[in-house]
């Protein structure tokens, strides 16, 4: 048997056909899709292209709508080398911005992040991006106040069996659904979230404006982007009523008695009660209080999805989310505690011992430069420009040259019309890519990129014991390249081959791997077999040790002997070093901070915009599949509305509508929900942004939220995105269609 992997799952290959692996309890919706969008002729790039201003020097400024001219490999190739060269050559190599991200494929090998940053690192060196568009207020504060990555936090998360045994309160903020849970960095083989969750014997309470974000929960209708308040009127239920554990507070944390202080009200006067938090979150305030009380009668956990922190002020909620749970002093016991993103993917909170797998060896960078991942835009538009970062301040680099392999910006980045005026600003933009995203067709030189059905990898995943051999299920389409070889082709144009291939085939480097994985598993006890009788199995089963987990238990069973890496080696309530970096939007101690838009202070008529993870595609990949082609409405992107206040507007299930604020404006089908609060509107993010000019306004057409959300940091501290903070209008399309360029190459002319 043949089988390949992604991220959404391993599937067996039947004569060019896909099904999911028998023991999957619950196989992926996204892999429906991922055959039809890889065989789609019509939105693949099928050779190199060249964008036709680029060649006649127009220096960017056609590069949101122009034709492009097909070139042959050595051409493409022969231009970028030369670019690269003469960029680093006249502006050094932090003139170079490698954008790249990590979700391209679940293949150890064919990871495009790696062979980029490898790549690059031999041609002397790039800006970076450091942190996610996930998590990053949680991977820059939870160093701070748990002391340890946040990453390495997530590793030792209360494995699920402890959770289904022990916890008779599972209070999810944010929820905990099966639809971002579809997805393992590194590629998954089994779902269990929805099946432990279905495995839960005690009361499951789902904190969020939309109830299937935990259909099967208590549901608390919270108002979007004011979870930190709802969480400090708990802590302040818990310490008027006593219901707190202060001799964990006094053993187990630092700063209590500020943090106390300002649930108390002391400085300023008003006290974080439940009446304070009631008209904040749009919940009654009697209710606030009961949760409080639930919460210290039960065995209960906390858990705060990545999606609430992707909010202004961001670093709030987790911070208080922990405050909340340390003050219920059940940290460290099983089934209980604290989480950080429970459900975001499927691999948080499995018991399987971890391995920490080999990777290509990327080299090192000499450009000691980056910016936080989500303030690309800032970059572009800005150089020069100072901002603050982690009690640091900054200063944005003067990028010339854009590479970009193994993401799609025009997705995950907030306020596109806004990034469209910073993507013209570089002299050079080339993108390695599958298929004509707006992210394509918006470059320079555009690379062909085969997509993971085309070419043998290995999937090795930290927390699945499935190893999968990937065999490529058909040909590559056009004259598509995998990275590797589309590397290799411009480094021997710069005299870098040897050192990029290191005289290896692409078939001697997944030998090294295995052999380097093989090595290190032995050292744990494990064995794996040789690599051609790995190649002729196709999946095997590491015989991995349980370990289910329950987080910091060794530091609360001796915080002397098991300090945390904190300024206190003890959970930071009050912060110290946050305090001393004097940061107005992030103070020393969790607090509410209103968001810079809410519908708490709304203009008529305005609806606060979801944009949670389809479960249709994984990111906008798959979006020209035939599973989420099937989903859309008139081709474009369906978003939910509350009846009653689809009603109001004058709106009918199944039109078009459009959404649109300050800042832009799309097209979507329609489609009602009555479990949404009616102050909302739910937009999935993916669908491939597609600008065109329609009665002298830009705007999307396709139904990508991104055309709607702010381009603001969570704030000074981590700057990450808060694409879940935007409000919106929405009102009929009664205008026709403009008809969608998305689903089809642009358009080429001869030189």
């Amino acid at each position: 048997m043949k089988y390949t992997a992604a991220h959404w799952g391993t599937y067996e290959i039947h004569d060019n056909d896909l099904k999911p692996v028998g023991d999957d309890p619950a196989p992926s919706r996204i892999g429906k899709g991922w055959l039809s969008a890889s065989r789609n002729l019509d939105s693949r790039i099928l050779r190199p292209a060249i964008r036709k201003g680029w060649l006649e020097g127009d220096g960017g400024k056609n590069r949101l709508d122009d034709v492009f001219v097909e070139v042959s490999w050595d051409e493409a190739a022969t231009r970028v080398a030369e670019e690269l060269t003469r960029i680093c050559k006249e502006h050094g190599n932090g003139a170079i911005y490698g954008g790249s991200y990590g979700w391209a494929s679940a293949g150890r090998f064919h990871h495009a992040q790696s062979q980029l940053k490898r790549f690059l690192n031999l041609a002397g060196g790039f800006v970076r991006a450091r942190e996610t568009y996930s998590h990053a207020a949680g991977e820059v504060l939870i160093p701070h106040i748990l002391g340890m990555p946040q990453g390495d936090f997530q590793d030792q998360m209360t494995s699920w069996e402890h959770i289904t045994e022990h916890c008779t309160l599972l209070v999810a903020f944010g929820g905990i659904s099966g639809r971002p849970a579809q997805v393992a960095s590194s590629g998954t083989a089994k779902h269990h979230t929805e099946n432990w969750l279905r495995q839960m014997k005690g009361r499951m309470i789902n904190v969020s404006p939309q109830k299937s974000d935990m259909p099967n929960a208590e549901w608390v209708s919270i108002r979007p982007g004011t979870d930190a308040a709802l969480m400090l009127a708990l802590c302040h239920t818990l310490l008027v009523e006593g219901l707190h554990d202060e001799a964990f507070l006094t053993r187990y944390t630092s700063g209590w008695p500020k943090l106390c202080a300002y649930l108390l009200g002391e400085s300023d006067g008003q006290a974080r009660s439940a009446d304070w938090a009631a008209p904040i979150c749009d919940v009654d305030a009697e209710a606030i209080r009961q949760l409080a009380r639930d919460m210290a009668s039960s065995h209960t956990m906390i858990n705060v999805a990545w999606g609430v922190q992707r909010t202004d002020h961001g670093e709030q909620p987790i911070w208080a989310g922990l405050a909340l749970a340390s003050m219920l002093g059940q940290i460290g016991k099983p089934g209980t505690g604290y989480g950080f993103g429970y459900g975001c993917v499927a691999s948080i909170g499995r018991s399987t011992k971890n391995v920490y797998w080999p990777s290509i060896p990327q080299g090192r960078n000499a450009v000691d430069d980056f910016i936080p991942v989500a303030r690309v835009t800032d970059m572009l538009l800005h150089p020069g420009e100072r901002y603050a970062y982690n009690g640091t301040t900054r200063t944005y680099p003067d990028i010339r040259m854009v590479l970009w392999s193994g993401g799609n910006p025009y997705h995950h980045h907030q306020d596109l019309l806004r990034l469209e005026k910073g993507w013209q600003k570089p002299e050079t933009v080339v993108v390695f890519e599958q298929g004509w995203t707006a992210t394509a067709r918006r470059a320079d030189i555009v690379l062909p990129a085969t997509t993971p059905l085309e070419r043998t990898d290995i999937m090795l995943s930290k927390t699945e014991p499935t190893l999968i051999y990937m065999s490529p299920v058909h040909a590559p389409v056009g004259e598509a390249k995998d990275d590797h070889e589309i590397l290799k082709l411009i480094a021997a144009k710069m005299g870098l081959e040897e050192a990029f291939t290191e005289g290896r085939s692409q078939e001697d480097w997944l030998r090294w791997l295995w052999d380097q994985s093989a090595t290190l598993v032995a050292g744990q006890g494990m064995e794996l077999p040789d690599f051609d009788s790995f190649r002729q199995l196709g999946r095997f089963n590491l015989d991995r040790d349980v370990e289910t987990r329950i987080a910091l238990a060794d530091f609360v069973a001796d915080p002397v002997a098991h300090p945390l890496g904190t300024e206190s080696g003890r959970i930071t309530l009050f912060n110290e070093k946050i305090a001393a970096f004097g940061l107005d939007d992030c103070p020393g101690h969790p607090a509410w901070l209103q968001p810079v838009e809410s519908t708490l202070d709304a203009p008529q008529g305005a609806l606060h915009m979801i944009s949670a993870q389809s479960d249709t595609r994984l990111h906008s990949q798959n979006d020209q599949g035939s599973e989420s082609l099937g989903s859309k409405i008139e081709g474009r992107e369906v978003c939910r509305l509350h009846p009653d206040s689809a009603a109001e507007r004058g709106i009918a299930e199944g039109s078009i509508v459009r959404l649109f604020n300050s800042r832009g404006a799309t097209l979507a089908g329609v489609a009602f929900d009555g479990d949404l609060r009616r102050d909302c509107i739910a937009l999935q993010t993916g669908a491939w942004f597609d600008a065109a000019e329609v009665d002298g306004m830009r705007m999307d057409i396709h139904g990508n939220p991104n055309a709607l959300t702010i381009d603001k940091g969570t704030s000074s501290l981590a700057q990450g995105n808060i694409g879940h903070t935007a409000l919106v209008f929405v009102e009929p399309w009664t205008k026709p269609l403009p008809p969608l360029k998305v689903s089809n190459a642009p358009d080429f002319v001869e030189r």
